[in-house]
């Protein structure tokens, strides 16, 4: 398998192929799987992403603690509703869905983690609001996310995908940077743009602490996740249009795995610093563990 961006994109070059047709051939070497089973078994992920995506932006998801839930129902509705989001018809829609499939998760639903629970919302808003805007299939997707796959597969050996390991940066960070991979192969972009993108996007979100309130996967985690998208796009668009990270993705990579060793332990899920350790988030804890659901919470 492939230990650094720079492979993957190397591999391209000289076979000619796409990154996912790249990863899809490791995959087979590695797993001694054949391409149909590998197919079929994305294209259920594919699924799961779908129903998680369209159940939160249809109905208000509410999580079991009750500190979070709702919000991609109504920010989907304000949209519906005719409002000009400053984010413009495309990000808004990501946006909501994101929250949307992270929402289904706080709620004990069923998500693809991508790489995490708590980063599940940013791959499938991003791939989703591409295929409703830009008419991709389910083929087109499902090559997408092994695009995506691959470049999971590199942060995960080079630095880590755990918030408990690295911060946020680790699970929202490496999330957006797989779809930034994938969306930008989307829209007809090189295998260059892709690790632009890649790197653009990693870099932009480097530093990011996991402080979750009560320890739960909920607060600040859903609206990561909608600004997730947000970072992913604008990487995509910068990547399209030319724009190169003067850091090369695998140095950004390694850069956050250093962060994410040095970091402080009250950041990286703990729940000790950060919002967690604010005033309101100290009373959301004490609700939530006294079995004591909260009136109302803003995050």
């Amino acid at each position: 398998m492939f230990d650094s961006i720079a492979q993957l994109v190397a591999e391209a070059g000289v076979t000619g192929h796409s990154l996912h047709e790249v990863i899809i051939e490791a995959e087979m070497a590695n797993s001694g799987k054949p391409r149909d089973h590998l197919m079929s078994r994305m294209g259920k992920r594919l699924e799961i992403m779908q129903r998680a995506a369209a159940q939160g932006i249809s109905e208000p998801v509410m999580s079991i603690s009750g500190i979070s839930g709702g919000s991609a129902y109504r920010f989907w509705n304000w949209l519906d509703a005719g409002h000009e989001p400053l984010t413009g018809p495309i990000l808004s829609r990501a946006v909501a869905r994101a929250m949307a499939v992270n929402e289904v998760n706080a709620g004990m639903g069923c998500i693809v983690a991508t790489p995490t629970a708590g980063s599940a919302g940013i791959l499938p808003a991003v791939l989703l609001t591409l295929q409703e805007v830009r008419g991709f299939s389910d083929a087109d997707l499902v090559n997408a996310l092994f695009t995506a796959s691959g470049v999971g597969m590199v942060i995960v050996r080079r630095a880590h995908v755990s918030g408990a390991a690295g911060g946020c940066q680790a699970e929202t960070g490496s999330a957006a940077a797989m779809a930034a991979a994938a969306a930008v192969e989307l829209l007809g972009g090189t295998p260059n743009q892709s690790a632009h993108a890649v790197a653009i996007t990693l870099k932009n979100m480097l530093g990011l602490v996991c402080d979750p309130v009560a320890g739960l996967v909920e607060v600040p985690c859903v609206k990561r996740n909608a600004a997730g998208a947000a970072q992913c796009f604008i990487a995509v668009d910068l990547a399209l249009a030319g724009v190169e990270s003067v850091i090369p993705a695998d140095e950004v990579i390694d850069a956050m795995a250093q962060i994410g060793r040095r970091m402080d332990e009250r950041f990286k899920e703990t729940a000790q610093g950060g919002l967690a350790a604010t005033p309101t988030g100290r009373r959301l804890a004490e609700l939530v563990w006294a079995d004591k659901k909260p009136v109302s919470a803003k995050s």
